[in-house]
């Protein structure tokens, strides 16, 4: 068994998804990783440290600057003969992208793998993560997006792969770059972080937001996430949200404050490790996944916890 997994990457360095991307893949056969963009022989350099790792295929064109779903798809169809697997992180780089490789090969993409059972069985969660369905796949091809929280990190060194330069193919003119537009944080990223204070409807506006999140968020070494209710009602931006339409993180403590706990919500975040909710509402939902629950006024009792965790020395 071959597989193929499209690296994604941000800047200058390789994202963590692909190596949680990696892991899932040694259980399906040989990998190699595809880096396609334009001057990242960086990227590929640290590719080929990653333990497991058979090949490095770069495809290094301007076409694939902006790396856009609708340029790189071709690309990997391509490539795609060679492989029984091809595999992309269930970010959204990777939801935008392999959908369209699938319909490229006339295949059906099996989503949010959180588990592989062989070669051609997955299990992946549905209805808003309330269940997880066993799904067994006769295609020739698989094609899987993976749930990054279900699978560790691969070693990111001690491989010695090859590098190897790959044809680029005509993008179609389906699509074009205009602009890119990156939100900066002095926190740890969403996905990744270890503690995330995530924020609700309750607290009010982006002031008050802004005001309580910030301090604990710095204190605790937090990243920042919202629910969409607070992302839609404009208190914190789009790359803060977390749920079914947003990011599923799974840090060792999540802090929820102001979040009344819909479905969707608790789908991008249930698999936390320990959850803190803080909402005055007894009867949210939210208390039925926390491991610890506090019924006040978040007004109050953060700032209270604030100012213990200080007094510990945080």
């Amino acid at each position: 068994m071959s597989v193929l997994i499209i690296a994604e990457y941000q800047q200058s360095c390789l994202d963590e998804a692909t190596l949680h991307a990696v892991s899932a893949a040694q259980q399906l056969g040989e990998i190699d990783i595809l880096i396609a963009g334009h001057n990242v022989a960086g990227i590929a350099a640290q590719a080929q440290q990653i333990s497991g790792v058979r090949k490095v295929l770069l495809a290094d064109a301007p076409d694939y600057a902006q790396i856009l779903a609708e340029a790189v798809a071709p690309l990997v169809v391509q490539l795609a003969d060679s492989y029984d697997h091809i595999i992309a992180a269930a970010t959204c780089f990777g939801k935008n992208l392999l959908p369209r490789v699938a319909a490229l090969l006339d295949c059906a993409p099996v989503s949010d793998v959180v588990a592989i059972i062989d070669s051609q069985t997955f299990v992946h969660p549905i209805y808003a993560g309330n269940a997880l369905q066993t799904v067994r796949s006769e295609q020739s091809k698989q094609l899987l997006t993976i749930r990054t929280t279900a699978f560790a990190l691969a070693e990111s060194a001690g491989g010695q792969a090859a590098i190897e330069s790959v044809a680029t193919v005509p993008v179609p003119e389906l699509s074009r770059f205009i602009e890119r537009k990156l939100t900066k944080s002095d926190h740890p990223e969403l996905t990744t972080a270890k503690v995330v204070v995530s924020g609700g409807r309750g607290l009010g506006s982006a002031e008050n937001f802004a005001a309580l999140l910030n301090p604990l968020a710095d204190t605790l070494n937090a990243a920042i996430g919202a629910s969409r209710a607070a992302v839609d009602a404009g208190y914190a931006p789009n790359d803060y949200q977390v749920g079914q339409t947003g990011k599923v993180v799974a840090p060792e403590l999540y802090i929820a404050i102001g979040i009344s706990g819909a479905i969707q919500h608790l789908a991008g975040m249930k698999d936390s490790k320990v959850i803190v909710a803080i909402n005055k509402d007894a009867d949210a939902p939210i208390f039925n996944v926390a491991d610890y629950a506090l019924v006040a006024d978040l007004n109050t009792a953060v700032p209270e916890l604030l100012e213990q965790l200080k007094a510990l020395g945080h």
